[in-house]
């Protein structure tokens, strides 16, 4: 017992470094990491909690939890990006010390341990610890209620594990919607299916979990239709049918997207499923890893198959079967490691493609800003073109980490028949020391790109009496950046009165550079200048 609990504090300190420091090292990105935390700051400054607002006006697409989160966080740290990416930071702790958790009372210490370490070793599990956007949090809470349904079935204290399951759905909906319920009511659906009845559950708690839920939900879901009628609910509704039914804000992808996504982005877990054969019994084969093995499946299967039919596809919108793959993942290699069979050619092949692509891309990144100038006249999307003259410093050498990656993942796949051990060691170590560099070093030259020149503009302004807008494409990064306040004249939200009418201020325009020539052309805008894919107007103040 000692020992477990040394290393669970091992397992905290161990998230605490890898996700805590150097957080605020990059500007937030447009549009969800600064959506969210432009939420937070106009709570803040207009000390209205109960409504999330964007540029001062109702906003209906998310609940408030995550939100409340980083006011809490803002309030600690200030209004800065350290402060809005924090409460993720704190989810990806708790998620870890979970993980080690629920995986020694699975199987034992050493299981937990590789749990944990397999999830921070692939890409985007760990890459969105260090982010701003609610996702994170939203999948600690689904994937809490799940364990606790779990354990409502093999444990005693049925009614301790109800409540929780209650607490920790409800939690979920009040973080990103009802979107919690769908997916735990399909997935459950999907149990009863294939255990043909419900196996060990109870309609009364079942039932009890779905009051509970609802009792937590009505924390802020009640008091807001008491207090501001059901507009907000049924906007918000309208809008989480309409990411299900609809492209929203052109993010329609083919129905392969996601499985794609979580290939590659899972690498190196991903791997690991394909090593899975229906003819051998796995090693991990007591009765609750083996049900706990059933409701990852599930929970896979759900999340993919039905994010894969919605119209509207975002990367983060998989995100949830991150904890399933792990854990199925880090099975696959308990097995081998514990009564070892030889990997699968076809694992090792694709594991050998994917390292290899993905070194790649940590190799051909410097080159690319090295040799923009040959590139840039085969692409023909202006902004991109505009983007590449950014000025961000390259140097050879930093292909070098790149090719050091190259190197040891064919090293790990050669050695993996006789050393597997070892291997896996080596590989977990390239992985984490990857995704370290990749975040502290190449994320900052890619925002430098994509729209520090726009963001610099914005953070010019801050604090100045003016109007400040975009025009052709949206952004929210102009509200956070320029720490926009309440503007008391309503002709603000009027884009003709702020374009050719009376302004009480002066006003600037910010637009990308292919929707540029219709505002060259308005004779009562002056362009100020054009800066790496966006060009910036001006109006001066009305006589």
């Amino acid at each position: 017992m000692q020992s477990s609990n040394l290393r669970l504090i091992q397992v905290f300190l161990a998230a605490l470094i890898l996700f805590v420091p150097f957080l605020g090292a990059v500007h937030l990105f447009d549009w969800d990491e600064i959506n969210f935390a432009e939420c937070a700051r106009e709570m803040i400054v207009t000390k209205n909690y109960l409504r999330m607002q964007i540029d001062y006006q109702p906003f209906f697409e998310k609940p408030p939890l995550f939100i409340w989160l980083q006011v809490l966080s803002m309030k600690l740290f200030g209004i800065n990006e350290f402060a809005a990416r924090f409460p993720n930071a704190l989810a990806g702790m708790v998620t870890f010390g979970f993980l080690f958790s629920a995986g020694r009372k699975l199987v034992n210490d050493s299981f937990g341990v590789l749990w944990v370490t397999l999830y921070a070793a692939t890409w985007l599990p760990h890459f969105y610890f260090k982010t701003g956007i609610i996702d994170p949090v939203f999948n600690l809470f689904i994937f809490l209620a799940f364990y606790q349904v779990f354990c409502l079935r093999i444990q005693a204290a049925k009614w301790k594990h109800m409540l929780l399951a209650g607490l920790f759905l409800g939690l979920a909906v009040l973080t990103k919607g009802p979107v919690a319920i769908l997916v735990s009511a399909l997935s459950f659906g999907v149990y009863i299916v294939l255990n043909r009845g419900l196996n060990g559950y109870s309609w009364k708690h079942l039932l009890g979990i779905a009051t509970v839920a609802l009792l937590v939900t009505s924390v802020w879901f009640g008091v807001e239709w008491l207090q501001n009628g059901p507009t907000f609910i049924k906007e918000f509704l309208s809008y989480q049918a309409g990411l299900f039914s609809q492209n929203i804000a052109d993010h329609e992808e083919p129905w392969y997207y996601h499985p794609i996504v979580l290939l590659i982005g899972c690498f190196p877990a991903s791997v690991f499923l394909f090593q899975y054969s229906l003819r051998k019994r796995p090693v991990v084969s007591s009765e609750p890893a083996l049900a706990w093995g059933q409701w990852m499946w599930i929970l896979f299967w759900v999340v993919l198959i039905l994010f894969s039919i919605v119209k509207t596809k975002i990367v983060h919108y998989s995100s949830l079967c991150y904890y399933p793959l792990t854990y199925l993942a880090a099975r696959q290699i308990f097995r081998i490691m514990q009564n070892p069979p030889s990997v699968k050619a076809g694992v090792k092949a694709l594991f050998i493609f994917l390292g290899t692509l993905w070194g790649i891309v940590l190799t051909a990144l410097p080159l690319v800003g090295i040799y923009k100038d040959r590139l840039i006249p085969l692409i023909k999307d202006p902004f991109a073109v505009g983007n590449l003259q950014a000025d961000v410093p390259w140097n050879y050498w930093e292909c070098i980490p790149g090719i050091i990656y190259l190197l040891a993942i064919w090293l790990i796949g050669w050695t993996w028949k006789t050393r597997f051990s070892r291997s896996l060691t080596f590989l977990m170590i390239l992985q984490v020391a990857s995704i370290q560099y990749t975040m502290l070093h190449f994320v900052p030259k890619i925002e430098a790109y994509s729209q520090r020149a726009a963001i610099e503009f914005y953070e010019d302004k801050a604090g100045k009496d003016v109007y400040i807008d975009v025009v052709g494409f949206h952004s929210y990064a102009y509200l956070f950046y320029a720490k926009k306040m309440p503007v008391q004249n309503p002709g603000y939200y009027d884009r003709e009165w702020l374009m050719h009418g009376h302004t009480d201020r002066p006003v600037y325009f910010v637009c990308k550079i292919q929707n540029a020539d219709p505002y060259r052309k308005d004779p009562d805008l002056r362009e100020l200048y054009e800066k790496n894919g966006f060009v910036f107007f001006t109006r001066n103040l009305s006589q």
